[in-house]
């Protein structure tokens, strides 16, 4: 440790040396009676913690914590993530030099725990002047392959990932949109812990490796979303996959009908999935039981509670599989897994600002700019080049996914009313002309904007949605 630290406890500014940092650490070890090692460039206080028996807690019960100043350490910040529930682990990242590294992991016994630690320690005030950040630590297991042969089946591409690579447990493998013969192209492989997936990648990684004499693409698959078993408790919205395109609303609603005449209040259908909404929870909890594997149209359809999206958050975040709170018309569930992320980049968001209107909680997009320096070497590349995460708005990702498939780029109509009160409101209608022959022919959003910039984005938003873009 550092010969001298600083103790900011109770807004303090003492010196302290190392062999009292020690003192401290040892007398929280005696109080407690947690063991505590440092390997590896962290240190773990716990893991299991005194009297332990079974396995550690699942997955969900971890917290992450950033900004924390690195002259603090265990015996300050333990007692304060105690006040969540019972720490199995603490785990602080520290440098060669003593220090920490300013983050730390914060395992407890259960995921009730870990969310109180998340609502009454995120934003909490450490030393005066200084705040932490909370937010659930998700330990991914999940790895995205893009590129697979479209005609190989689920078992094949578990068979070759079981073959190339240890710790396979399933493998995820979604039917194409317009030929449930064939996948869509990628495939989402399950391993048994987080480092088996972290070696996996590191063996599939280099792009050179190759699956049927493909070369393949790998990465890590988006976290799925964790909701609270409270809130997934009131959802009373199904989401139904694997539809055939053809299958109509007034289809879906019938069939979800029958089992209990005048059930559905609505349904809202966009390319091959569709939420079902119900009156009463009952009724959509004993339809997903009834209707899960059933045929509608030739197609057997998967039928799960949808996932609520937080609309307060919603404009903060890469939306990977949600959209903006302004998109009410159009969905208002979302499930991460439909997604392909990796290949086709994150679903953009709309502006925070439309129609001269703010969203509730949705200051102005953050621009995150560097100073450029006289002398500063320039290289000349292509947009095409840039990975989607480069891209914020939705007419810069439409864009993107036209060359990534091959197709010319969008072709953009405006037009223009009137309203009553005499304001001139725009919608764009946009052709892609490679699908253009196709189910399709154009898309048109169903509401007008005041602004040309807001109507491009809209109408963007709009095709990528129908374009299986939330779903791929």
């Amino acid at each position: 440790m550092n010969e001298e630290n600083i103790d900011g406890t109770n807004g303090c500014s003492k010196v302290r040396t190392g062999t009292q940092n020690e003192a401290a650490l040892l007398a929280l070890m005696e109080k407690t009676g947690y063991n505590m090692v440092q390997e590896n460039g962290q240190r773990k206080f716990g893991g299991p913690p005194p009297g332990w028996e079974g396995p550690p807690p699942p997955r969900g019960c971890e917290v992450f914590v950033g900004k924390i100043p690195r002259d603090m350490y265990e015996d300050e910040l333990v007692p304060v993530f105690e006040r969540a529930g019972k720490i199995y682990e603490f785990r602080l990242m520290m440098e060669f030099s003593g220090e920490n590294r300013g983050y730390a992991f914060v395992m407890y016994t259960t995921k009730e725990e870990a969310q109180l630690a998340i609502r009454i320690l995120n934003n909490y005030e450490i030393r005066p002047g200084k705040f932490i950040g909370v937010c659930v630590s998700l330990d991914n297991c999940r790895l995205f392959i893009g590129a697979i042969p479209k005609e190989k089946k689920k078992e094949e591409i578990l068979d070759e990932m079981k073959k190339v690579t240890e710790g396979v447990v399933d493998v995820i493998v979604y039917p194409s949109a317009t030929d449930k013969t064939k996948n869509r192209g990628f495939a989402f492989v399950e391993y048994e812990s987080h480092r088996a997936a972290a070696m996996a990648r590191r063996k599939l990684i280099p792009g050179t490796f190759q699956l049927w004499g493909h070369t393949i693409q790998v990465d890590w698959a988006d976290p799925e979303k964790e909701v609270d078993e409270e809130t997934m408790q009131r959802v009373k919205v199904l989401y139904v996959r694997n539809l055939m395109i053809s299958t109509a609303e007034e289809t879906i609603k019938a069939e979800f009908n029958k089992f209990k005449p005048g059930a559905v209040e609505r349904v809202k259908k966009l390319r091959d999935y569709a939420f079902v909404h119900f009156f009463n929870r009952e009724d959509a909890v004993a339809a997903m039981s009834v209707m899960n594997g059933k045929c509608i149209d030739g197609a057997s359809i998967e039928v799960t509670l949808a996932k609520p999206v937080n609309k307060e958050n919603t404009w903060r975040q890469h939306l990977n599989g949600q959209i903006s709170p302004n998109s009410e018309n159009l969905i208002v569930f979302a499930n991460k897994e439909e997604n392909h992320p990796k290949t086709l980049g994150k679903p953009p968001a709309l502006p925070a600002r439309l129609n001269g209107q703010h969203s509730p909680g949705s200051p102005e997009i953050d621009r995150c700019t560097y100073p450029f320096f006289p002398g500063t070497k320039l290289t000349p590349i292509s947009m095409y080049s840039l990975k989607s995460n480069h891209f914020n708005s939705a007419v810069m990702h439409l864009d993107y996914y036209c060359n990534k498939n091959n197709w010319a780029p969008p072709e953009y109509y405006l037009y223009s009313t009137t309203s009553q009160d005499g304001k001139v409101l725009l919608v764009y209608k946009i052709v892609i002309p490679a699908i253009a022959n196709g189910s399709q022919s154009y898309f048109m959003p169903d509401k007008l904007c005041t602004t040309l910039e807001d109507a491009k984005e809209l109408a963007a938003q709009f095709t990528l949605l129908h374009l299986g873009f939330f779903a791929m």
